[in-house]
């Protein structure tokens, strides 16, 4: 893992973003396979997302959810 994976993970943690959301991004960015279909939501999603495309803009959307 580079440190940024860890910094933002952080940053994500003390914005209390969205378990859901920071799950997806870990996954997304070491691209692990999805979750299952049944235990998929619109957060994980958009993480998954974000984390494969290494993207740091949309964190702040599911920010305290």
């Amino acid at each position: 893992m580079d440190q940024s994976y860890y910094d933002f993970t952080t940053k994500m943690e003390k914005e209390s973003v969205s378990a859901d959301y920071l799950e997806g991004w870990q996954s997304g960015y070491v691209l692990n396979p999805p979750r299952e279909k049944q235990r998929l939501s619109e957060a994980y999603e958009a993480g998954y997302e974000d984390g494969k495309a290494h993207n740091t803009d949309n964190f702040s959307n599911w920010a305290g959810k």
